[in-house]
């Protein structure tokens, strides 16, 4: 199967801090992601200046693509980007894994996600859009999708109805199946009504965490798991030390977690779908499936940012081949 994703192309710029006393002062809840206008990410930038940093092509759904091409899945991505550095920086790295990118070029900054990691692990994003905002359903083309097998969505295009929409519908005329990740609970919390309806009307398959799914339906994971699998092929909760569940018709697997030191949370989530969706795709069953994207979760939150070595790489598919 050939995968496609679709998502926001930004570049994360991740750094740790010594406290929380930056957070407090942009008045940004810890672990939740904020957009912010260009000003604000100027500001951000400014008060981080004396923290090392690093930078790596992201978004959610360029994460997820990222995991599934380094497990051997022919891949592609479509975004928009700045005719700038920091798109060429973005269009080189997804090229690095073998990427067919499909990125629309803009005159405007490319994105920013300022990733800022607190001591216990937890991510709070301060992202700037940019370029990656005027993506937009005119863009697509039933030719976009054409050839692939499934398309990855993330959650927080859902803020464009007009692009999440037409994704969606054009995915679906070409036969697609269709996966989509919640995000963020405060994006799921805005949206909620057109959220429900894309679902129930074209999505296969839906990861939420814990916070995701209680905004999406107002309960606690495992209620929350039966509500989204009513209206979903198939619902995948994770549940972060307690591993995750799912559940396909009345088909209940839990997903038992793979012990790890956290030292950063940023891209678990994502790096989990490419795992669970690697196991998807190679008809391995949910429990093989889960424990596959358990793995890769692990693994990316004991180093920084989403992405990990080489060396990680090829541990990880000695361990998935024998599932």
């Amino acid at each position: 199967m050939k995968v496609i994703g679709i998502g926001n192309a930004l570049v994360d710029v991740l750094v740790r801090l010594n406290n929380e006393e930056i957070l407090k002062e942009l008045g940004f809840p810890k672990g939740s992601m904020q957009l912010v206008d260009a000003q604000t990410s100027a500001l951000i930038q400014n008060k981080i200046t004396n923290f090392k940093k690093q930078m790596a092509s992201g978004g959610c759904a360029a994460n997820t693509i990222h995991g599934l091409a380094h497990l051997g899945i022919e891949t592609a991505f479509i975004g928009t980007v700045g005719k700038d550095a920091i798109g060429r920086f973005f269009e080189k790295d997804m090229k690095k894994s073998r990427i067919d990118t499909h990125l629309f070029k803009s005159d405007s900054p490319s994105g920013l996600a300022i990733a800022m990691i607190t001591k216990d692990g937890e991510r709070t994003f301060g992202t700037f859009l940019g370029a990656a905002l005027e993506l937009s359903g005119y863009n697509l083309k039933k030719e976009d999708f054409s050839g692939y097998d499934l398309l990855h969505i993330e959650g927080y295009l859902v803020q464009n109805h007009d692009l999440l929409h037409k994704a969606l519908q054009l995915a679906k005329n070409e036969n697609l199946k269709i996966s989509l990740d919640l995000a963020s609970f405060n994006v799921v919390e805005s949206n909620l009504e057109f959220l429900k309806e894309m679902i129930e009307k074209y999505v296969d398959i839906v990861f939420a965490n814990e916070e995701e799914a209680k905004a999406f339906t107002g309960k606690e994971p495992h209620e929350a798991l039966d509500d989204i699998a009513a209206i979903a092929d198939i619902a995948v909760v994770k549940v972060g030390r307690k591993g995750s569940f799912v559940k396909h018709g009345d088909e209940f697997t839990r997903i038992a977690p793979v012990k790890a030191d956290l030292v950063d949370s940023t891209g678990a989530g994502d790096i989990f779908a490419s795992g669970f969706l690697w196991g998807y795709i190679n008809n391995l069953g949910f429990e093989k499936a889960g424990y596959a994207g358990s793995l890769l979760a692990s693994t990316v939150i004991e180093v920084i940012g989403a992405k990990f070595d080489d060396k990680n790489w090829q541990s990880i598919k000695r361990k998935i081949n024998f599932l």
